[in-house]
Parts: C-alpha cells; sequence; structure tokens
C-alpha cells in the first residue's frame, strides 16, 4: 500500500475535554538492579506509562505510542541500575521529548522484591517478598521521582490487650496473688491480643531521585509495625514473634507515626519539599471491617512534628 493512511487520531475530537492520563497499562520487562561486586537482581516488574492529552487531539496515538513506550523501555532496562525509580525517571523523560502535543509524561513501576533474611530465634536462613514501588513525572520544569515498598507484618490491639490485663489482674487479686507481684509479673508477661496481618506502605518522592536507600525504607516499613513476620518461622521464632508483638501492641494509627519516626531518622538529609506518604491498613481478626490510617505531608514538615517542634 503506498497511499499513506490518514493520522484520525491527530484530529480535532467530537467533544473538545482535554485527558490527564492516556496511555498503557501491564507492561512487564525485565529490570536488572546492579550490586558492587555481585551479579545484579533481575526483577519482574510491571509498568504503567502515561502522558496527557490536550483537548484538540483525538487520540494519543496508541499503537505507534506502544511503540515508542517499548523502545524506549528497552532501552532504560537494557543495562543493571542501582535505582529503580531512575528507570522511570530517564522513561519519563524520553516520553516527553517523543511526543509534541503533551506536557507531562508519566511512568510507574512495580516488582516483587526477595530479600534474604534469618529467622530472629533460630538464625535459620530464610527470604522474604516486598513490593517495591517506582515511579516519575516529567514536564517542562524538571522530573520528579518516586520510590517506596510495602511490606507485611503484624500488629496486635493494646485496647484487646488492655482489657486481657484488667481480667489477668482480677484473677491473680481472686488467688490471692499480691499486688507488686501481680503488676510485675503483667510487666514481664505481655497479655494477649486480637492480632491482624498489616500492610505498611511507605513512598517518598522528590525531584531528581531521592537519596533513599531502597533496603532502609523497606526495614522502617517492617519496623513500623508490632512485629516482623517470616516466610519459614520454627517453634522458636513462633515464640520470639509472638512475645515480641504483644510486647509492642500498636494501633492502626501508631504504625504511621512509627513509619514517620522510622523516615526521619533514617533519611535526615532529605530536602524539606520532599513528599512522604505512609500507609497503613490492618485485616482485622475479629471484624469483617479493616483499619485504615494515613498521611501525606512534605518531610520539613514532618520532621518537624517528630520532633516536637
Amino acid at each position: 500500500m503506498t497511499q499513506q493512511l490518514p493520522d484520525v487520531q491527530a484530529d480535532q475530537p467530537d467533544i473538545s475535554v482535554g485527558l490527564n492520563s492516556v496511555g498503557v497499562t501491564g507492561v512487564e520487562k525485565l529490570v536488572k538492579v546492579a550490586r558492587p561486586e555481585k551479579r545484579p537482581i533481575v526483577l519482574m516488574a510491571e509498568f504503567e506509562v502515561f502522558v496527557d492529552l490536550p483537548s484538540w487531539r483525538k487520540g494519543a496515538d496508541m499503537s505507534r505510542n506502544m511503540e515508542v513506550v517499548d523502545e524506549i523501555l528497552e532501552e532504560a532496562v537494557s543495562e543493571p541500575t542501582y535505582r529503580i525509580e531512575d528507570v522511570c525517571g530517564e522513561t519519563a523523560e524520553r516520553l516527553l521529548e517523543k511526543h509534541e502535543y503533551t506536557t507531562k509524561a508519566e511512568v510507574k513501576m512495580e516488582a516483587e522484591y526477595i530479600v534474604r533474611d534469618e529467622t530472629p530465634a533460630s538464625g535459620k536462613p530464610t527470604q522474604h517478598s516486598t513490593d517495591i514501588i517506582a515511579a516519575a513525572t516529567a514536564t517542562e520544569d524538571g522530573t520528579r521521582e518516586k520510590v517506596g515498598a510495602h511490606v507485611v507484618g503484624m500488629t496486635v490491639c493494646p485496647c484487646s490487650q488492655g482489657m486481657s490485663a484488667s481480667r489477668a489482674r482480677e484473677t491473680l487479686e481472686e488467688l490471692g496473688v499480691e499486688d507488686e507481684i501481680a503488676e510485675e509479673f503483667l510487666d514481664r508477661v505481655p497479655q494477649p491480643g486480637h492480632s491482624q496481618r498489616g500492610h505498611a506502605t511507605i513512598t517518598i518522592e522528590s525531584s531528581g531521585t531521592p537519596e533513599v536507600d531502597l533496603h532502609d525504607l523497606i526495614d522502617v516499613a517492617r519496623d513500623s509495625m508490632s512485629a516482623r513476620i517470616y516466610n519459614l518461622a520454627k517453634r522458636p521464632d513462633e515464640d520470639h514473634m509472638t512475645f515480641e508483638a504483644h510486647s509492642d501492641a500498636k494501633f492502626v494509627e501508631d504504625c504511621v507515626r512509627a513509619m514517620a519516626e522510622g523516615v526521619v531518622k533514617e533519611f535526615p538529609d532529605l530536602p524539606d519539599d520532599a513528599v512522604v506518604q505512609m500507609k497503613q491498613s490492618n485485616d482485622e481478626s475479629i471484624h469483617q471491617h479493616n483499619a485504615h490510617a494515613e498521611r501525606v505531608a512534605e518531610f520539613g514538615t514532618l520532621r518537624s512534628e517528630v520532633n516536637g517542634s
């Protein structure tokens, strides 16, 4: 066919309304994460790629756009990267260059990341999986990048535990145990409370690349809950996790505040205008509903609150 087909997507739309995001989702690519003096870690990552669309243009050249997206992603992931957010940033900047009609390009990436671990009491080698998150938004004013992680842990309800402690105190009194000994026992042996599977998510976004080590961010998220959990658990490990969790009972709100404290302590050099998002969701064990808490704030504000300024 020698005659060029008409570019219908460049036509004026029937309804002149601009769109914030047009693009593709579910694009899977292998991403190699470099490590000093070690082989790269290979991730199966899923990307979402969007551009904005002006009101005067009918479409974003979806098939042609996918070719561009695939080409750009292939170039971006062809070499190992030390920061997954840089893959998104590079892709977003190239998309912006390729589309003369757009003013913003967005790239999001998620992947399952396996971290080698050790069981807390028996010292057995094991692994835990984490969902890692990266994103970037490129405009004429520059590029903002985001990195984050979603982890799973365990929480214990302080309210439920408080009721159990009251019952235990009354029982000890009925058995004739002296008040001083009863209180010492309750201090040393945390009482039961209903437990939940907790889901903690932290993302940090800044101009350029956030100065954040991904492993440190994962640790902050895992330590924000009552206890870490592990794929492998011998009986001493189960006892350890149960004791640790009940020794540090936390509401869903407490977990978000613990994340805030952890971010401020672990990443003190973040710029004041870096945006920190922290979310905690708990799968309730004795209710049909779940509990959720969230905070989004600039780092400067968060640091002032954590430090009591």
